[in-house]
């Protein structure tokens, strides 16, 4: 079943990275932002590939985009399968999914802590990362099925305390 749910959320991953890069590109239009090659420019630095201008490294660009999002697309398919569902299963993964791009940026060298970026930019990203992990949570919940028996309720902490 596990397996399953993997490949299931390769596809779920497929759909969210779609939904994002369409986003970005609405976005684009809207505020004349300029494409970003930081994942051409991190996935160079990971496979020790020399450097080439921006305009070469469109496909590099591409693969890093997509690969990244399918790929980490199995890892919201098995959270779907093991019960983390719903809207709080894809805040759980739109975390993974920032804290996957910041350490490859960052260890590489090619990005900055995100701190340091401008508000704009910083909130720009979380948009866009929100759109992936709900978009890839949707279809991972639609296309995983969860667990046969969730656990059950429990109680509160100030259930059947006495005063």
């Amino acid at each position: 079943m596990t397996g399953s749910a993997a490949l299931r959320g390769l596809a779920a991953g497929v759909a969210g990275v779609a939904a994002m890069t369409i986003a970005e590109k609405v976005e684009q239009v809207l505020t004349d932002r300029p494409n970003s090659y930081v994942p051409a420019h991190t996935l160079e630095r990971l496979l020790g590939l020399p450097h080439k201008p921006d305009e070469q490294r469109l496909w590099l660009n591409w693969t890093m985009h997509w690969g990244q999002g399918i790929l980490l697309g199995a890892i919201r398919g098995l959270m779907a399968e093991r019960g983390f569902r719903g809207p709080v299963g894809s805040f759980l993964f739109m975390n993974l999914r920032l804290l996957n791009d910041q350490t490859l940026e960052n260890a590489t060298g090619v990005g900055a802590p995100p701190w340091t970026w401008p508000y704009d930019e910083q909130v720009i990203d979380l948009v866009h990362k929100g759109i992936y992990a709900f978009a890839t949570g949707a279809a991972a919940d639609r296309l995983v099925a969860g667990p046969l028996r969730l656990p059950d309720p429990r109680a509160g902490w100030t259930v059947g305390q006495k005063a």
